[in-house]
């Protein structure tokens, strides 16, 4: 099984541009098998980065989905030498959407079960962003305006989707969410055998310098995320001893407080974000 997750995340707040970032763990079960794989697909035609793609379930047919969105684009940029547009960005998805359907209905009615679900994401010249999720019918659903994110896999029911929600995310605050998803995957593989501990397959694409740009995370932050992860497991489990020990609205006080004296050190979209 497997956990994917694809959120929206504020990259130049002065521009109003956002970037995608994919991220996934690492392990692969097959039967009684385990192994480690790389689940994401990043989608590049003649050097143009296109898209992100990731995906959860049988693996024949992950391969087919990644094969049919493959085959799309290479088609529609025969003549592009640009990322598609966020609105571009949608009639592929229209496209590949009606090669999944129809190809999901004849597997069933040969009595075969599809599990299959994918994220396919991009983000175009103009900094918008776009992150499709894909069921097992074949039909995408636009998730970049809300939630702004998309997760699957078994590690979503276990864990993922409780997480986003309890540490907050939201793609309208700009914080660090390179660090908290590697925190989310981090943690759902400590309680989920079925999936594997993060170990640096992270995907960003964004716009850099009036381009598109689409590479993985720096290995160096990835080591600093996974330090930064360890230090806040800590700190989570000494925050509810001090919450039983001084009570919530003492402990609250004091964090307030010390928020209010560090209200000017909030970090800045220039801040290093661990882009390739």
């Amino acid at each position: 099984m497997t956990l994917v997750l694809a959120l929206k995340w504020i990259w130049d707040k002065e521009k109003k541009h956002d970037a995608v970032l994919m991220v996934s763990d690492s392990r692969v079960t097959y039967g009684p098998v385990t192994y480690e794989a790389k689940k994401i697909h990043p989608i590049t035609v003649n050097g143009v980065p296109v898209a992100i793609a990731g995906g959860s379930g049988d693996a024949a047919l992950i391969k087919y989905g990644y094969y049919v969105v493959d085959s799309i684009t290479r088609k529609y940029m025969e003549n592009k030498e640009t990322t598609p547009s966020q609105e571009e960005f949608r009639g592929l998805i229209g496209e590949i959407e009606n090669v999944l359907i129809q190809r999901f209905r004849e597997l069933r009615s040969m009595g075969i079960e599809i599990s299959f679900t994918m994220i396919l994401s991009s983000v175009d010249p103009e900094g918008k962003a776009s992150i499709y999720h894909f069921d097992s019918r074949g039909l995408a659903e636009p998730v970049h305006d809300t939630p702004g994110f998309a997760i699957i896999g078994s590690g979503s029911i276990t864990g993922g989707l409780l997480l986003l929600r309890l540490l907050g995310y939201s793609p309208s605050v700009e914080l660090n969410w390179g660090l908290l998803s590697t925190f989310i995957v981090d943690m759902v593989s400590e309680i989920d055998p079925s999936v594997g501990p993060f170990v640096g397959e992270s995907w960003l694409m964004r716009v850099e310098n009036g381009r598109v740009a689409l590479g993985q995370i720096k290995e160096e932050a990835l080591k600093e995320f996974k330090e930064q992860v360890r230090k806040r497991k800590e700190l989570i489990q000494e925050l509810m001893f001090l919450c039983d020990v001084l009570g919530e609205d003492e402990v609250e006080k004091v964090i307030l407080s010390s928020l209010t004296g560090a209200g000017g050190n909030e970090g800045h979209e220039g801040d290093d974000k661990g882009q390739s």
